[in-house]
């Protein structure tokens, strides 16, 4: 029997195509964006549509390609890194050894600042999600609690860290990842973010440790 071959992605340029029940059903047919949903595959209405041998394999593909819409020049290269220039510019004399990026959109922008940085990334994630030894902090929800977890031997006791994360609401996963990283005796320097929803006053769990924030939601036009 012959291997089918592997995988290839097609161009998307400057395009975010997502699946959802709620999408269109039709694509724009001159769009550049192509979306692979298999190993062999022929473009239909913007996206990619499985050939098979046989069965109903390509009725069900023809489904799930139904609910792709194309969102048209997203994400927002050009904001994206602006973002990141902020961070660096404002951490790189800051002696930073450590970035801590907390799941999930933590892990966008964390390493790309550590990178720029020279420093180390260290995800801190849910539970189940780790292979090694962890050591957990635990944090209040409007509906319970929940953990967050790093695993031991990530950060050291002469680092010094940086947490990031896209948003600060409520205060509570910084507050758990800030506690988790200063048990382990690094310092935290200060928590960067992208927004803010000052309303909920997510700073004040914080206590003294210094926020940086690029928006504040209800400034945002």
């Amino acid at each position: 029997m012959t291997a089918p071959p592997s995988p290839r992605l097609l161009p998307t340029p400057r395009r975010c195509c997502r699946a959802g029940a709620g999408a269109s059903a039709r694509a724009p047919a001159a769009s550049s964006s192509s979306v692979l949903l298999g190993s062999l595959g022929r473009k239909r209405s913007g996206a990619v549509v499985m050939a098979a041998a046989g069965g109903d394999f390509d009725a069900r593909v023809a489904r799930i390609a139904s609910t792709i819409r194309v969102i048209p020049d997203f994400p927002k290269p050009e904001a994206f890194r602006e973002t990141i220039d902020i961070f660096v510019e404002r951490y790189k004399a800051k002696g930073i050894t450590v970035v801590a990026g907390v799941e999930a959109r933590g892990f966008i922008f964390g390493p790309t600042i550590a990178l720029a940085l020279g420093a180390k990334f260290v995800p801190l994630r849910k539970p189940k999600k780790l292979p090694g030894e962890v050591i957990s902090e635990e944090y209040s929800l409007e509906y319970g609690t929940d953990k967050i977890k790093m695993h031991v031997g990530a950060v050291e006791p002469d680092d010094r860290a940086v947490v990031v994360d896209d948003l600060i609401a409520t205060g509570g996963t910084l507050c758990a990842a800030v506690k988790l990283i200063e048990r382990a005796g690094a310092e935290v320097v200060e928590c960067a973010c992208v927004i803010e929803l000052s309303e909920l006053k997510g700073r004040d769990k914080l206590g003294n440790k210094p926020v940086f924030v690029l928006v504040k939601a209800d400034e945002a036009g």
